[in-house]
């Protein structure tokens, strides 16, 4: 699991860095296009006065949050657009050389933009590149390697962390539900006909001449409450008497 840490930017450099308050729409992924790892960039960014910045750096050790995902930041070139607006921008470290640092970094960043889209209960489109705003190729090595791979990616991580919020049932939990829908599917098959009105027009004279007789009585509310099967027992009974000779 991907360690997430803070290394927040000082609000004096807010007015730079950081100056519109908003609500994030989606997510946006950067390469560095450098080999430092995140405390290092996020150090950089936050020393210098340029209005250039982002939200997370990840590396292969940790997942760096610089920024509050409630302000802006300058790091998709499209001015006061949608990306700088309302994306929360994460930069992945070590994409300059690539290698089993990068690759590692790849699979934290995965993990870590799942965690933020069942945060704010995104889905996939919600994962844009650098280049759907300002055409710049990046997350270039990412793109690289293959941007549907890495959608991918955050597919598998998102599927993890769902499957681990569903509760796992026990034995008996299980028995229980499998019970309940047994007498759900019994009731579904034999309902209880409390007015006369309600049986079946193929046994509604034969139940009539019992209750007639005062065979069948109803309940203690005033009702018939005969199940189907007991109303089929009933008929046939009083069929069987007839061919006896008895009814």
């Amino acid at each position: 699991m991907v360690t997430v840490t803070t290394q927040p930017c000082p609000e004096t450099k807010y007015n730079i860095k950081c100056p519109y308050v908003r609500t994030p729409r989606f997510v946006v992924v950067h390469n560095t296009g450098n080999d430092a790892p995140a405390k290092n960039e996020a150090a950089y960014m936050q020393r210098n006065d340029r209005e250039v910045s982002f939200h997370v750096a990840v590396d292969d050790r940790e997942a760096l949050q610089c920024l509050p995902f409630g302000r802006n930041a300058w790091a998709s070139g499209d001015g006061r657009g949608d990306g700088n607006m309302y994306g929360i921008h994460i930069e992945i470290c070590w994409s300059l050389s690539g290698g089993d640092r990068f690759a590692k970094a790849e699979r934290n960043a995965a993990e870590y933009i799942a965690g933020l889209l069942r945060q704010y209960g995104w889905g996939l489109a919600q994962v844009r590149k650098h280049q759907d705003f300002d055409g710049k190729y990046c997350p270039h090595r990412t793109m690289d390697l293959g941007w549907q791979r890495f959608l991918n990616m955050v597919k598998s991580e998102l599927d993890k962390l769902q499957k681990k919020e569903e509760p796992e049932l026990t034995q008996a939990q299980v028995k229980e539900i499998a019970k309940k829908e047994a007498a759900a599917e019994f009731a579904r098959q034999n309902p209880v006909y409390n007015t006369i009105d309600e049986v079946p027009d193929y046994w509604r004279e034969d139940v009539r001449w019992l209750m007639n007789r005062g065979i069948l009585r109803g309940n203690a509310n005033g009702k018939l409450g005969l199940s189907r099967s007991e109303c089929k027992a009933a008929v046939l009974v009083k069929r069987g008497l007839e061919k006896a000779g008895v009814a």
